[in-house]
């Protein structure tokens, strides 16, 4: 009885492929570099002042979305009242927008005109 045998026959690893030797003369060798990942692009988040969106609320937002205790989020507030904007936060763009958004959505939902805005920070 005659068998083939195939050089990848299921049950046998397979076969090492081979190494030829590199040449002394002309051999080129790369140095490894690290590279230092650059800081992510950040963002100011701004809160905009209105006649019209009460002042618990702007406390309650900067509580709730930053984390802010009620005395900080009180002296934002009265930056945003008596200067016309305030910086809430300073986030990654990314982090930046997504926090404009759900502000934006709580004041929407509450009936508020409360604009709030990300703006890049310059370098």
């Amino acid at each position: 009885m005659n068998c083939i045998h195939a050089s990848n026959s299921p049950g046998q690893p397979p076969k090492r492929p081979t190494v030829l030797p590199l040449e002394e003369v002309g051999t080129v060798v790369a140095e490894r570099q690290t590279l230092q990942p650059k800081p992510p692009p950040m963002c100011q988040v701004l809160m905009l002042n209105d006649d019209f969106t009460p002042m618990e609320f702007v406390v309650a937002v900067l509580q709730e979305f930053f984390g802010k205790n009620i005395d900080m989020a009180t002296q934002i507030m009265l930056a945003i009242h008596n200067e016309g904007r305030g910086v809430c936060g300073v986030y990654p763009r990314e982090i930046a927008e997504t926090k404009v958004a759900l502000v934006m959505d709580a004041a929407a939902q509450a009936g508020h005109p409360l604009q709030c805005v990300c703006e890049p920070l310059s370098d």
